[in-house]
């Protein structure tokens, strides 16, 4: 169970996860080593799973994203583990979802233009195996994007 001065630790890692482990400490009222140990905690409870670097597609030249929903032909008993394998294999897919229900799959892939997506699409996405109808929906807007947890 996470006590206050856990949430404090991670609200502001959330806030700032380049923040150095004594500045990290001096805003949360303790000492770099006592941070340092709770920290080490939550990594080994599974909490906090690591850190990454968050890449602005866009400023990239990635200026199109599309989330395709599929819906699978799942007579083979394999389709799902199939699919999602060669998914995986697709560099352009930045994301992979799986539902219950009529849609089985939501794949999220960027591409640099109209040009570039046909042929992601036609080379790449059409030839996955097990597909049985797929929704293209193209994105027009990101209005909120926040993995951050209200601490």
């Amino acid at each position: 169970m996470l006590d206050d001065t856990d949430r404090r630790l991670l609200r502001h890692l959330q806030d700032d996860p380049s923040l150095a482990l004594p500045e990290l400490a001096e805003l949360c009222g303790l000492t770099a080593g006592r941070a340092g140990r709770r920290i080490e905690k939550l990594r080994e409870a599974g909490i906090i799973k690591g850190q990454e670097a968050v890449i602005d597609w866009k400023a990239l030249g990635f200026a199109v994203a599309v989330s395709l929903r599929i819906t699978l032909d799942k007579t083979a008993s394999s389709a799902f583990d199939e699919f999602l394998g060669a998914a995986r294999g697709v560099a352009e897919v930045i994301e992979i979802q799986t539902f219950l229900g009529r849609v089985d799959v939501r794949l999220h892939i960027v591409a640099r233009d109209l040009g570039h997506w046909q042929t992601i699409y036609r080379e790449k996405v059409l030839t996955l195996p097990h597909i049985a109808d797929i929704e293209a929906l193209m994105t027009v807007a990101t209005v909120k994007m926040d993995e951050a947890l209200p601490l």
